[in-house]
Formats: C-alpha cells, structure tokens, sequence
C-alpha cells in the first residue's frame, strides 16, 4: 500500500493512478481524513457478444424485418 498527502497525489496523479492498478493507494488529506484509491477493471457492456457467421444476405435480413414488421401491424 502506497500512501501519499493530497498535494503529492494531485502533482503525480498520472502516476498514482498507475500504482493503484496493482496496489491500493491511500491519500491522506490535511485535516486527517483519508481516501483509497482502488483498480476497477471496466464492465463489459451488454452489446459486447461475439458475432456469428452467417450466409443471409443484406437483402435476406431487410426481407426478414419487413416480414415481421407486417405481422405486427395485424
């Protein structure tokens, strides 16, 4: 665990963030208080899916969303 005071982190605040990737960094404030800085690795987003291969054309998958539209207009 690495600490620093907040005017050391702000200075190195590029570097601190590096640091926090692999360990937890503590900044301690003047007044006393202190805040840890901790890595979170990004969530994947829910339109992240692994596409498929597929022999429909263009055409074939506007012809399917026409199809479908006309159905639901009944």
């Amino acid at each position: 665990m690495k600490v620093y005071t907040f005017s050391e982190a702000r200075q190195r605040l590029a570097d601190v963030l590096n640091i926090a990737r692999t360990e937890e960094v503590v900044i301690k404030r003047r007044g006393g208080e202190s805040f840890s800085i901790i890595f979170r690795k990004g969530e994947k987003s829910p339109f992240d899916v692994k596409g498929i291969k597929t022999k429909a054309t263009t055409k074939d998958i506007l012809n399917a969303v026409k199809k479908s539209r006309e159905h639901k207009g009944r």
